[in-house]
This record gives structure tokens, C-alpha cells and sequence, in this order.
């Protein structure tokens, strides 16, 4: 087997390998928290957000949202902005949490 190797400059993410080693995890959810670990801290995380930059729309987005909270990789914080609508944070994890 030959491994071809580039070179790396730019555009990686340095993220850690535990959530790709959680068996309990479905491939759909490693792949949405490796993609959301990769964004900017100040990115805009919204579910109409996650679905503009996925081919899966926000129905299965939402569904793989849950897994990532139920596994605790996800905490949802509803806020209210300066004119009283919610909205929410998304307090994203490389290893799940602890109460």
C-alpha cells in the first residue's frame, strides 16, 4: 500500500480523537461534531446555520443534534436576545461532560 502525503499549510483542524473512538456514536454525529469542532468559535452555530452548510436538511440535523446532547458532546443554552426572542447557545464538547 503506497500513502501519498501533501502538505499541510492551511485549513486543518486540530480536534482530539475521542468522540471517533465513541462506539455509541452514529457516523452521522462524529461527523457533525468533527464539522462544528472545525468551525470558528465565533461562528453563528443555528440549526438553519448547520443545514446551509450540509446536504442533510435540518430535520436529520436536529435528530443528530439530540444524539450529540444525549451523549453529552452538546448542551443547548436558550437565551433571549436584546429585543426578548430566543434563541440558542451551543456549548460544543470534544469529551462528553459531566454533570
Amino acid at each position: 500500500m503506497k500513502i501519498q502525503k501533501i502538505r499541510k499549510e492551511e485549513g486543518y483542524t486540530v480536534m482530539s480523537n475521542y468522540h471517533f473512538k465513541d462506539k455509541r456514536l452514529s457516523l452521522k454525529a462524529k461527523g457533525l461534531l468533527s464539522m462544528m469542532l472545525s468551525l470558528s468559535d465565533n461562528w453563528n452555530f443555528s440549526l438553519i446555520g448547520l443545514a446551509s452548510i450540509c446536504v442533510e436538511g435540518k430535520d436529520t440535523i436536529r435528530k443528530i443534534l439530540n444524539e450529540l446532547k444525549k451523549y453529552k458532546y452538546l448542551k443547548m443554552v436558550e437565551k433571549r436576545d436584546e429585543n426578548g426572542r430566543f434563541y440558542y447557545e451551543y456549548i460544543i464538547y470534544e469529551k462528553p461532560y459531566e454533570e
